[in-house]
C-alpha cells in the first residue's frame, strides 16, 4: 500500500492524518473546533486537492469545477430520495455522474489550452448553472433547491423498515452524518485522508511525472509524437470526480442541493484556495481551503465589541481610534483582510503559504548551521 513512497512522504502522510483527526483539539484555541465548520474544512479541502491535480500538475486552469460540485450534490440527494439514506450509494452515484460530466466537458475543452481552455470550462459551468436553475427544474427544483420530502419512495429503505413520522437523516450504516455533528466530521475527515493519500500516489507516479512534463513543455512532447490528450483528459476526469465527491459529502452532511453550488464564484473560490495554499504542493490546497473558510465563518463574526475587548488595556482615545480603523477589516470587511493577505502572499511568497514556510525553514536552518551557502539547485522553486 505504501510501496513507492519515500520516508518524507510517509512522515507527511502520518502528520497530515494526525492533524486532521485531532482537529477538534488543535483548532479549539482559534475558535474553529465546531463540527460543522471542520466539515467544511475537509469538504473544501477535497475539492481543492482535486483541482490541484489538474492545475498543479498540468497547468490547465479550469474556471468550471463548480459544475462537478453541483452534479455531485444533485446525484447524492436523488440517491437519498429514490434509494436509501445510506451515504455509500450516494457517493458512488455522485462519482459516476461527475465522471460522465467531466469526460464530456473535458473532451471538448481540452481541444484548446491556455485562456481558451479556461473560458470554455467557465462557459460549460455557467450552462450547467442555468440548466439547474431554470431549464431542468423537474430534476433540480430550480431556485428552491432539491430537498427531501415525506413522499420520496426510498425503495431500498422501504424494504427493511417502515418510514418514520419526520424526514430521515443521512447515515453510514447507522452512524448519523447529518446535522453538523462529530459523526459527519469524522466521515469527511477519513475521506479527506484517503483523497490526500490518492493524490500523493498520483504525484509520485509515472502518470504524475507525465503530467508535469506536459506542464513543462507540451509542444516538445507533441513534436516527439507523444499524444498528450489522454493524459490531460484522465487528469481532468480525476479532478472532476474529486469535486463530485466533495459535492456528495455536502449532501451527506446537509441533504439538499441548490444551483448556487454551480455558480462561477464557487469555481473562483477553489482557484483562490489552491493559489493561496500553494499550487503544485500536496498540503497547500487543504491549507488554503481552511484559511478561506476560517475567514468566512469565524473571522467574519468579529466585531467592534470583540476589538474593544482585545484593546481594553489602552487609553480610551487610542482604543477608539484603533477599533474604528480595524473594524474595516473584520465583520463584513473580512474579504478586505483576505484580499490584503492574498496580495502580500503573491508578492512575497509567490508559491503560496506552503512554499513560504519552506523558504522560512531554509533560512532558519541556514542560520542555525552557521550561514553555510546552499547550492542553487537545492533552493525550493515556487510552483508556476
Amino acid at each position: 500500500m505504501f510501496k513507492g513512497l519515500s520516508r518524507n512522504d510517509l512522515i507527511l502522510l502520518v502528520g497530515f492524518t494526525a492533524f486532521v483527526l485531532l482537529m477538534p483539539i488543535i483548532l479549539k484555541p482559534v475558535g474553529a473546533a465546531y463540527p460543522a465548520l471542520m466539515q467544511k474544512f475537509c469538504i473544501f479541502g477535497i475539492f481543492a486537492i482535486g483541482f490541484n491535480i489538474l492545475f498543479g500538475l498540468t497547468g490547465y486552469l479550469s474556471f468550471g469545477h463548480a459544475a462537478f460540485l453541483g452534479v455531485g450534490s444533485y446525484a447524492a440527494v436523488w440517491s437519498f430520495k429514490l434509494f436509501t439514506m445510506n451515504i455509500i450509494p450516494a457517493i458512488f452515484l455522485s462519482l459516476f455522474f461527475a465522471a460522465i460530466f467531466a469526460v464530456v466537458i473535458g473532451y471538448v475543452s481540452l481541444r484548446r489550452s491556455g485562456i481558451y481552455f479556461s473560458i470554455l470550462t467557465l462557459a460549460f459551468a455557467q450552462m450547467c448553472y442555468n440548466l439547474a436553475y431554470s431549464v431542468l427544474t423537474p430534476l433540480t427544483n430550480g431556485e428552491t433547491g432539491l430537498q427531501l420530502t415525506l413522499r420520496d419512495p426510498r425503495w431500498i429503505d422501504a424494504m427493511f423498515h417502515e418510514p418514520g413520522a419526520g424526514l430521515p437523516r443521512a447515515t453510514l450504516f447507522g452512524l448519523d452524518t447529518s446535522g453538523g455533528g462529530l459523526g459527519g466530521f469524522y466521515l469527511c475527515a477519513v475521506i479527506l485522508i484517503i483523497c490526500f493519500y490518492i493524490s500523493m500516489r498520483i504525484f509520485r507516479s509515472p502518470f504524475g511525472m507525465m503530467l508535469r512534463a506536459i506542464k513543462s513543455n507540451q509542444n516538445r512532447m507533441r513534436y516527439t509524437g507523444f499524444n498528450t490528450r489522454p493524459y490531460l483528459l484522465a487528469a481532468f476526469v480525476i479532478s472532476g470526480m474529486y469535486a463530485g465527491l466533495a459535492g456528495s459529502l455536502m449532501a451527506a452532511t446537509d441533504p439538499l442541493a441548490g444551483a448556487e453550488r454551480m455558480q462561477w464564484t464557487a469555481s473562483g473560490e477553489v482557484v483562490l484556495m489552491t493559489i493561496l495554499g500553494g499550487v503544485g504542493t500536496l498540503v497547500g490546497p487543504v491549507v488554503g481551503a481552511a484559511v478561506i473558510k476560517y475567514f468566512e465563518n469565524i473571522f467574519s463574526s468579529f466585531g467592534p465589541d470583540t476589538l474593544h475587548g482585545v484593546f481594553s488595556f489602552l487609553p480610551d482615545t487610542i482604543e477608539d481610534a484603533l477599533v474604528s480603523f480595524l473594524s474595516l477589516f473584520v465583520g463584513e470587511g473580512w474579504n478586505l483582510t483576505l484580499g490584503v493577505i492574498f496580495v502580500l502572499l503573491v508578492i512575497f511568497m509567490p508559491g503560496g503559504i506552503i512554499e513560504g514556510l519552506r523558504r522560512l525553514w531554509v533560512i532558519f536552518t541556514r542560520k542555525r548551521d552557521g550561514g553555510d551557502a546552499i547550492p542553487a539547485a537545492t533552493h525550493p522553486q515556487p510552483a508556476e
